[in-house]
């Protein structure tokens, strides 16, 4: 029953994050209009939607006593069927596809952006997911599960690896779905191993995916604007620095990354 329900995590997560992703064309035979402005837009709108949804779920939660009986379901079915179960795979596989972003192209397959523009952008959206999340745990005080502490919501791990999830998305999505299907289906799993763990409610890990997938859209959509800031004037447009905050196992810092 546990395993059915948790299931539903995945089927989900996966297909509604990969909603409006543009495929490439497999027919070159195959005449296609070229997009306008309006098309483009409505397409960046559409996907949106799917980790907004997932948000709202959440903060519903908090609200709606239909919503957080599913959390209580679910947990008292892990509890029945998955006691004592307990693994840290969840804390290797929130960055797997981050990594995976990099073994791309340590292999040749080239993604959207050179090296320093990559890593720029995933310090960014790591940096607006850190404090997004570091505000929201603290003032949610949710506590967890297995009552250890008030930070359940919403979950980090889930969240971080959503966020790697669609930095995959954004560079080699356009080369090949199975990029995204792959690094949203090891996103997922991490958030139905955070549940098996005992440490996130449902709609903690619900809420965690939409805020890691915003986080990285949001970083693609904004630092073009902070990168011309930076290099606004300077014979060398490609070069600059970005100074962003970071939030990690409830540590904050900065980060300092430079583009060539």
């Amino acid at each position: 029953m546990f395993l059915r329900k948790i299931l539903f995590i995945i089927i989900l997560t996966v297909p509604t994050a990969l909603l409006a992703q543009e495929l490439p064309a497999s027919d070159s035979l195959v005449s296609v209009r070229p997009k306008t402005p309006i098309t483009r837009f409505n397409e960046s709108f559409i996907s949106y939607i799917p980790p907004v949804a997932f948000i709202t779920y959440g903060v519903l939660s908090f609200h709606v006593s239909g919503i957080r009986q599913i959390d209580y379901d679910i947990h008292n079915d892990r509890q029945a069927d998955h006691p004592g179960f307990k693994t840290n795979l969840d804390n290797i596989s929130q960055f797997l596809p981050a990594v995976m972003v990099y073994g791309l192209n340590i292999a040749g397959v080239k993604g959207k952006h050179n090296f320093a523009d990559r890593t720029a952008l995933y310090v960014l959206s790591e940096g607006i997911f850190a404090g997004s999340t570091f505000i929201t745990k603290k003032t949610s005080n949710r506590l967890r599960p297995n009552a250890a502490d008030r930070y359940s919501f919403p979950s980090g791990h889930t969240g971080n690896a959503f966020a790697s999830a669609e930095f995959l998305n954004q560079e080699y999505g356009d080369i090949s779905p199975w990029y995204s299907i792959a690094g949203y289906t090891i996103a997922a799993t991490t958030g139905v191993l955070r549940i098996y763990n005992n440490e996130h409610w449902f709609s903690d890990v619900v809420a965690g995916a939409g805020v890691g997938v915003l986080s990285t859209k949001l970083a693609y959509l904004i630092y073009p604007v902070i990168k011309r800031q930076f290099t606004h004037g300077k014979q060398n447009p490609g070069v600059g620095t970005i100074i962003i905050p970071t939030y990690q196992d409830h540590v904050i810092g900065l980060a300092f990354v430079k583009t060539l």
